[in-house]
């Protein structure tokens, strides 16, 4: 039976989750508070899609090594402390999840969850033959400058991850572009993907409004829920009240301004930077998508630009360009990539990355019975996009979830 379904949020999560409900017969309302769709998080990200690098953040011997990060003026991590509870609450349960079997728990949640979205969005390729958004199977290459987090990942590498261990000749061999010597070595994964995330928002957005099914309130912030018996009633926006039969909380690191009594939605952004880098025919762009790990620094050619994204910041709602961290991952980039594209003509970006503490994000029914959530994705959205719409699509539809939803489903408050 289809449902008219509200979706408060037009990034990568909103609109695929609306893109899979219209796929299955559903009419949808997406609203968002600016003006443009996929704007925000979803515009100039790593473009990566991983789908078997996805463990979370959280881990053990990760608050050692932050304290480590933090005592350095070159650090991926910076954290600024704030007179914030969400602050101090989010870092207690992001420190409580800081344990080897928490994050092995995790990580096998992440990996069924990015499966599943590699998967449908193959499907939505193929059957619907969506395109337009520089997709390519590109793989990746991890890299490392030390020999004991290199023999760390070497213990982890599976053949069902499809994972091929190399020596830092076989990366220079694998992408010649890669300029340094400062490489111990690497593990390559064929199957992963690249794409640009914000033209992904764009193709949906047009498949959407020429379905018929699909309409589009931009400009307009929802200030309120209004609820009772069990259930959301109606929207606010601004002066106006609009009634909703079924709504979906996809507005990213702004969905906790929506919670309501017994909603405790707990997010935090995660403040990432990004240079998009014109290409030209003279420089030497890497064609596979490259992850520094020990910089923490993603290196992915989209069309003809190169992306370089990089940082974890955890410094409230603030996401203004920050110049001493963009000029540090320029100058990495210019040391591991010198020819990889125009660096004087870079485009800087910043965007908020909304994360749940454990990394899971939170993806189904909530506490009101009308009132779904997709939310909490971090730096993997654009990743899961696509699957976690889908298993939205399905609940929604009232259809068994095409995977497990342990771990995956909203908590009690």
């Amino acid at each position: 039976m289809a449902k008219r379904v509200c979706i408060i949020g037009g990034g990568v999560i909103g609109l695929a989750s609306a893109y899979a409900l219209v796929r299955a017969g559903h009419e949808v309302t997406v609203i968002d508070a600016r003006d443009s769709l996929g704007s925000e998080t979803s515009f100039a990200n790593g473009g990566q899609l991983s789908y078997r690098y996805v463990a979370p953040l959280a881990d053990a011997g990760v608050p050692r090594q932050a304290l480590g990060w933090l005592l350095r003026g070159d650090s991926p991590l910076t954290l600024r402390p704030r007179l914030d509870p969400r602050q101090w609450r989010w870092m207690a349960s992001f420190l409580g999840a800081c344990r080897g079997s928490v994050n092995k728990r995790n990580a096998a949640h992440l990996l069924r969850l990015a499966s599943l979205s590699q998967a449908t969005l193959q499907q939505w390729r193929e059957d619907d033959r969506l395109d337009g958004f520089d997709w390519r199977r590109n793989g990746k290459l991890v890299t490392f400058r030390s020999t004991r987090t290199f023999e760390l990942a070497r213990s982890k590498v599976t053949d069902f991850l499809q994972q091929q261990v190399l020596s830092a000749a076989d990366c220079a061999r694998l992408e010649p572009a890669l300029v340094g010597d400062g490489f111990v070595g690497g593990i390559y994964t064929p199957n992963e993907e690249v794409a640009d995330c914000h033209a992904f928002c764009q193709r949906l957005a047009a498949r959407l409004e020429a379905s018929g099914r699909c309409s589009f309130l931009l400009g307009r912030k929802v200030t309120g829920l209004r609820h009772g018996d069990g259930a959301v009633q109606a929207i606010d926006l601004g002066d106006e009240t609009m009634p909703v039969d079924q709504l979906v909380i996809a507005a990213g690191h702004r969905s906790a301004e929506l919670a309501l009594p017994g909603l405790a939605l707990a997010l935090y952004p995660l403040k990432g930077y990004s240079l998009s880098v014109p290409i030209g025919v003279q420089h030497r762009a890497p064609n596979v998508s490259i992850t520094d790990y020990d910089r923490k620094i993603v290196y992915a050619r989209i069309g003809e630009q190169l992306r370089v994204a990089a940082m974890v910041d955890i410094v409230g709602f603030d996401a203004r360009l920050e110049p001493k961290r963009l000029a540090l991952i320029k100058r990495h980039a210019l040391e591991t990539f010198p020819h990889g594209g125009d660096y004087a003509h870079a485009v800087e970006w910043a965007g908020m990355r909304p994360a749940t503490p454990t990394g899971v994000p939170l993806i189904g029914a909530s506490a009101y019975r009308n009132l779904w959530l997709n939310l909490g994705h971090g730096a993997l959205g654009f990743t899961l996009a696509c699957g976690s719409g889908q298993l939205l699509a399905e609940l929604i539809g009232q259809q068994a979830p095409s995977i497990d939803m342990q771990g995956l489903a909203p908590r009690a408050a």
